[in-house]
C-alpha cells in the first residue's frame, strides 16, 4: 500500500530525490511553472537600493498626515450636507431614498479608502519609518491607529515579528499557509500530488470534492474574511500559527507573541482603544448612534475591508513561496510576497503605495513610503524574474487566490499553494537547475 512519511535520515534518501529528479524531467516541468530557489543575501538587497531613499523626515511624513485629515474632514463636511442638499430637491420618496443611499454609501467607500491611508501611516510609524525618532513615531502611531481602533503597540510587536519571519511556515505570524494535513484534506495517492504538476484527472475530482465548495460559497467565505477577519485575527490569532495557544490575542500582556518587557505597552495600546471607542460612545450619546454608524462605523468597517484584502493579497498567491525552517532566510522571506496596484492612480496617492511598493517594504520597512518608489524601481532592476509584480485587478486577483490557494504540503522545505484540485502553478528548482528536494519519501510499506 503507498504511504507518505516525514524525510528520515536514510542512504536512500539521495535515491529518492534523484527518482524525484527524474520522474520531474520526464513529466517535462514547463519553463514557467519553475520557481528559482533565491539565494541573495540582506546586504546584496539593501545594497541595490540607492542610499538616499533610507533618509526619514519627520516633516515630509507628516504632510502626508495634515493631507488624509484635510481630505477626511472635507468629506465628512460634505457628508453632513447631504440631507440639506437633497431637502432642495422635489423628489419622489423612492428617488429620494436611493439618492440618500448613493450618497452616503460614496461617502462612506471615499472616507474608508482615507481611513485606509491613516491606518498605512500609523503602520509606517510601527516600523519607525515616519522619521528618525522613536518618540516621534510611537506618538504619531498611537494617535494614529487608536483613531482607527487598532491596538498600536500590539500589533506593531506582532507584525514586526511578521516581518522578522515572512515566509516562514512556523514563524510567520499571519496568512499562515494551512497544511493537507491540518485542512484534514485526503492524504497523497499518487506521487504526481507531491509537486501538484501531474495529478491524474480523477484524482483531481476526488480532492475537489473532498473540499466541496461551489462559486457561492467562496464568495460567502470571501464576505465572512472581510467583514471579520481583521477583528478575529486581533482577538483569537485567526490566520495566524495553529501551534500558538488557543488564547492568543493582541490585548493580553502575557499572550505568546509578546515578552514580559512589553507589558506596558499592551496595557498602553488597550488604553488607547478604551479612549477611542469611550468617544465613539459619547458620540452616540450625545448625537444618535446612527449618525455615529454613518460618519464613521461604516467608513470603519471599509478600512478593515481594505486591510485585509491588501494583505491578504501581499502575502498570498499560488506563485508565492513559503519556506521550512532549514530553507527559510531573511532575504527569501521578503522577497516571498509580490507587488500590486490598488485601483489604479488611488492606491498611489491615498494608500500610500502600500500595495505597488510592499517588496522594497518587507527588504527595508524603515524606507518611508515616499522613498519606495525608488527603491522599487532599483530592486526591480536588481532582482531580474525574482522581483514579483502583478498588473491583474485586485478584485480579480483576490477571488482568485482566496479561491486557488487552499493547502501546502506537510514536509516540505519549499512549498506553494495547491488549489482544490491538489495542483500547483510553481516548482521549486535550486539555481543549479534541479528540484528541490520535496522532503516526502514515496515508499512502499508492507
Amino acid at each position: 500500500m503507498s504511504a507518505v512519511r516525514q524525510r528520515q535520515a536514510s542512504p536512500a534518501a539521495q535515491q529518492v530525490k534523484d527518482q524525484l529528479l527524474r520522474e520531474a524531467e520526464e513529466k517535462e516541468v514547463a519553463e514557467g511553472q519553475k520557481f528559482i530557489v533565491p539565494n541573495f543575501t540582506v546586504k546584496q538587497l539593501l545594497d541595490a537600493i540607492p542610499a538616499h531613499c533610507f533618509h526619514r523626515s519627520a516633516l515630509r511624513s507628516s504632510l502626508y498626515v495634515i493631507q488624509d485629515f484635510v481630505l477626511l474632514g472635507i468629506f465628512v463636511y460634505l457628508a453632513y450636507q447631504i440631507d440639506p442638499f437633497l431637502a432642495k430637491f422635489d423628489l419622489s420618496t423612492p428617488a429620494y431614498w436611493a439618492a440618500r443611499a448613493s450618497l452616503y454609501f460614496t461617502y462612506q467607500v471615499a472616507a474608508g479608502l482615507v481611513g485606509t491611508g491613516v491606518w498605512i501611516l500609523g503602520h509606517e510609524c510601527g516600523h519607525q519609518a515616519f522619521s528618525s525618532s522613536k518618540r516621534i513615531n510611537n506618538t504619531v502611531g498611537f494617535v494614529l491607529h487608536s483613531f482607527v481602533l487598532v491596538p498600536y503597540h500590539a500589533w506593531r510587536i506582532s507584525h514586526g515579528r511578521h516581518h522578522a519571519a515572512t515566509g516562514h511556515m512556523t514563524r510567520d505570524e499571519v496568512f499562515v499557509p494551512k497544511t493537507r494535513k491540518e485542512l484534514g484534506y485526503p492524504e497523497i495517492k499518487e506521487e504526481g500530488e507531491v509537486l501538484g504538476i501531474n495529478v491524474s484527472e480523477f484524482r483531481q475530482k476526488e480532492l475537489r470534492e473532498a473540499l466541496a465548495e461551489s462559486p457561492i460559497g467562496i464568495l460567502w467565505g470571501l464576505f465572512l474574511h472581510q467583514v471579520f477577519g481583521w477583528p478575529l485575527y486581533l482577538f483569537f490569532n485567526a490566520s495566524g500559527q495553529l501551534h500558538y495557544p488557543k488564547n492568543t490575542n493582541h490585548f493580553t500582556p502575557s499572550a505568546i507573541i509578546f515578552k514580559p518587557s512589553h507589558f506596558w505597552h499592551i496595557i498602553a495600546s488597550n488604553l488607547g482603544l478604551v479612549a477611542a471607542i469611550s468617544a465613539l460612545a459619547y458620540w452616540s450619546y450625545m448625537r444618535s448612534f446612527t449618525e455615529m454608524m454613518v460618519i464613521y462605523g461604516i467608513p470603519y468597517l471599509w478600512v478593515n475591508h481594505w486591510l485585509v484584502m491588501i494583505t491578504f493579497l501581499q502575502h498570498t498567491d499560488p506563485i508565492l513561496p513559503h519556506y521550512s525552517a532549514s530553507k527559510w532566510t531573511f532575504a527569501r522571506g521578503a522577497l516571498a510576497t509580490i507587488d500590486r496596484n490598488l485601483l489604479g492612480p488611488i492606491g498611489p496617492y491615498i494608500t500610500h503605495g502600500i500595495c505597488e511598493t510592499h517588496v522594497a517594504h518587507h527588504i527595508s520597512s524603515k524606507i518611508p513610503h515616499y522613498n519606495a518608489w525608488e527603491a522599487t524601481e532599483a530592486l526591480k532592476n536588481f532582482l531580474g524574474p525574482h522581483y514579483h509584480k502583478s498588473d491583474e485587478s485586485m478584485f480579480t486577483a483576490f477571488y482568485r487566490c482566496y479561491r486557488d490557494c487552499i493547502f501546502v504540503e506537510d514536509g516540505q522545505d519549499v512549498v506553494f499553494y495547491k488549489n482544490a484540485s491538489g495542483m500547483a502553478q510553481r516548482v521549486p528548482v535550486e539555481e543549479g537547475g534541479n528540484i528541490s528536494d520535496s522532503g516526502i519519501d514515496m515508499t512502499e510499506s508492507k
